[in-house]
């Protein structure tokens, strides 16, 4: 019998509680018996655009955590982080919990609010680095989106924590509604700067902004809630000025593929971490 028989494998939305919206991750939450191709063979029949394998650590509630695509293993993935939090939560209660994850140490909380859990992760270190101009004219080109397209308040950047992301902002809604990408040329690019994908955002206030994450390196077209890059955009926009060190950030995605989902980012000031939030629930 094969490991992937042997192990019970849960299916989780993530950033939504309704089963249609969020994004959907595979949860084993425990994978001791799986070999690397096992989890990678996992994540492709899922399909999902991420999948999360836990096996328990020592120190209580702290476990390995790795993440597959169904092309790769990913260093790190907000939405399935929040996945098997909520079916640790399930499982054991809420509580605080360790994920030991290859981009570091992801301290995660559950929450019982009104009697619908919440999970928070708490990204490791962040940074944000500029993008050559080559690159961005080769990532735009990719899009197919005129660099006046762009919004000027809120420059290019490739932004961590723990997976790099290349933010570009759309000047309008419209612009980032329209999504229509040449898959192969954006993977390229992708893999030869190691993004794992690409944060398009619009702002729509203050505090709100609207996302779209293409993610060909992962063999998905777009990912419909993306806990990683909004990590990471929060990291940008405190870098850049764009909100206050200590702000709280809602972000919409998800809503142009027909699965809206909500991210919350938190900045707290003298903390470089980055916090990220939602809800979901068990499908299926």
């Amino acid at each position: 019998m094969s490991a992937d028989e042997l192990a019970e494998i849960l299916h989780y939305t993530a950033f939504s509680t309704d089963p249609d919206g969020g994004n959907l991750a595979g949860v084993v939450l425990d994978a001791s018996a799986f070999d690397d191709a096992g989890m990678l063979a996992v994540a492709a029949g899922l399909g999902y655009s991420e999948s999360a394998f836990l096996t328990e650590a020592p120190g209580g509630r702290s476990y390995t955590v790795r993440y597959f695509s169904p092309k790769a293993e990913v260093p790190f993935c907000g939405h399935a982080t929040v996945a098997a939090a909520l079916a640790l939560a399930d499982r054991d209660g809420p509580g605080d919990l360790v994920f030991l994850t290859r981009a570091g140490t992801v301290p995660v909380a559950v929450e019982s609010q009104e009697g619908v859990l919440r999970a928070t992760l708490t990204s490791v270190e962040p940074h944000v680095a500029p993008i050559a101009p080559a690159d961005l004219a080769e990532a735009l080109a990719a899009l197919d989106w005129p660099a006046a397209d762009l919004d000027p308040a809120m420059p290019p950047r490739i932004a961590f924590a723990g997976a790099r992301h290349l933010v570009l902002a759309a000047a309008t809604r419209e612009r980032l509604a329209d999504l229509d990408y040449d898959f192969s040329r954006l993977e390229s690019l992708m893999r030869r700067l190691d993004l794992t994908t690409l944060q398009l955002v619009w702002r729509e206030s203050e505090r709100v902004f609207h996302a779209r994450d293409p993610f060909p390196v992962g063999g998905v077209v777009e990912d419909p809630a993306t806990g990683a890059a909004a990590a990471a955009f929060g990291a940008y926009a405190r870098e850049l000025g764009l909100v206050p060190d200590e702000a709280v950030l809602t972000l919409h995605q998800g809503a142009d593929m027909g699965r809206p989902g909500t991210l919350t980012v938190e900045l707290r000031r003298g903390d470089a971490r980055v916090r990220v939030s939602g809800a979901g629930t068990r499908i299926g």
